[in-house]
């Protein structure tokens, strides 16, 4: 994707970060009749350098894995329309603040039924949590396999990742503290979590 210097995010451990707090991803292929998108839950896998996830065996998309080929995961945050009249200097003309990261790999099936277990067991893992409410996963046999064959679990082996903050960080300081403050009265979650994401950034006074 296009990022100008002043937007660009290389730190490992910010983007490893920032997957895991927005791991609701869009995955995209390329396939002979055009690209193909699914949007789903992917894990990051950080002691290996891979994407875990899984998809209905329906979806046709498992199946350009084997095309070969780059897959590619966006990882969307927040983000907000940024009105002008925010601005403390003029002229100005509006824009639209976000965060996102682009991983780049090469995808494949994963066909070992145990590992597919274990994917999809993690995956309920990390969003149940350990709390004294979580879902322990734990299911009749013959429905659990019955469910895992619906499916088809999946690795992507990353090659390229880059994140991409757009936050205002070309304007100058008062522009951006009160683009943040309108910012955080918003009654919009996303963009109170933007204007989170600029003051933790250090974007903000």
């Amino acid at each position: 994707m296009y990022i100008p210097t002043a937007f660009r995010i290389q730190d490992p451990e910010k983007l490893a970060g920032f997957i895991e707090q927005h791991s609701f991803a869009t995955l995209v292929t390329q396939s002979e009749s055009g690209p193909f998108a699914s949007h789903l839950p992917l894990l990051l896998d950080r002691a290996s350098n891979r994407l875990l996830g899984h998809m209905a065996r329906a979806n046709p998309q498992w199946e350009h894995f084997a095309e070969g080929g780059e897959t590619l995961a966006v990882f969307h945050g927040p983000h907000a329309y940024i009105s002008p009249r925010w601005y403390r200097t003029a002229p100005a003309v509006p824009t639209w603040n976000y965060a996102v990261v682009h991983v780049q790999g090469s995808a494949r099936v994963i066909a070992d039924e145990p590992e597919v277990a274990r994917i999809v067991h993690r995956t309920i893992r990390f969003y149940e949590g350990d709390g004294p409410e979580a879902w322990d996963g734990n299911l009749p046999a013959e429905y659990e396999a019955r469910m895992l064959r619906g499916i088809v679990a999946f690795e992507v082996a990353i090659t390229r990742w880059e994140g991409k903050f757009k936050l205002g960080q070309n304007r100058d300081k008062a522009d951006i503290n009160a683009v943040r403050s309108a910012l955080s009265q918003s009654t919009d979650q996303g963009e109170r979590r933007l204007a989170d994401l600029m003051k933790q950034e250090g974007w903000v006074e």
